[in-house]
């Protein structure tokens, strides 16, 4: 089964369009105005696996909030259609990921009850011109529209930018572990209720 998803989702503040793939081998191509936060997506992709493409547009003359809000649903969102009903998967994920002296943890489990636990402060309100405010905001519309459990927890850091980077690879390397096929599952639904759908 191919597990791939392609959404375009327009509104007065966005426009995006994305296509993710969740067998890949982490190809990206991102362009979203706001470069920290392309940086980050890419940091995503890059250590998930996952192949992304995203291409937005949005009202950045406001500020970055809805460009960054908008992509994490729509990414959320090609997600939980990518893996369709689940069957196989491991699930669960989870990964305590080093970044100089940051120190980011995640976990997450493809329940289909979407939830976030946020651990994270920032000692700085910005990473140059990005709000360091939008990471939670990302991960909350990522983890409500994909219908996943996640929890970031910041174990030590003080540079933004580490920390930050960290949580992205944190959520990267679990998100990697939870969608892969789970060869003892043999393609059965991993819950004992015969169902993640919440």
């Amino acid at each position: 089964m191919t597990r791939t998803a392609s959404i375009a989702r327009a509104t007065s503040e966005t426009d995006i369009r994305l296509t993710l793939a969740l067998d890949g081998t982490g190809q990206v191509e991102v362009a979203t105005g706001v470069g920290f936060f392309d940086h980050m997506l890419t940091a995503l992709a890059r250590h998930s696996l996952m192949d992304l493409t995203v291409a937005a547009r949005g009202d950045l003359h406001i500020d970055d909030h809805h460009t960054v809000e908008d992509v994490g649903i729509v990414l959320g969102q090609a997600l939980r259609q990518a893996l369709g009903d689940k069957r196989g998967i491991r699930r669960f994920g989870q990964c305590l990921l080093p970044m100089d002296e940051a120190l980011a943890e995640a976990a997450i489990d493809i329940s289909g009850r979407p939830f976030l636990a946020w651990s994270v402060p920032f000692q700085r309100p910005k990473i140059g011109s990005f709000d360091t405010e939008l990471v939670e905001e990302f991960f909350r519309a990522f983890a409500f529209n994909a219908g996943i459990t996640l929890h970031v927890t910041l174990k030590a850091g003080t540079n933004a930018h580490h920390v930050a980077e960290a949580c992205f690879k944190a959520v990267a390397r679990a998100l990697r572990m939870a969608v892969e096929a789970d060869p003892r599952m043999a393609g059965e639904i991993p819950s004992t209720k015969g169902s993640l759908e919440g």
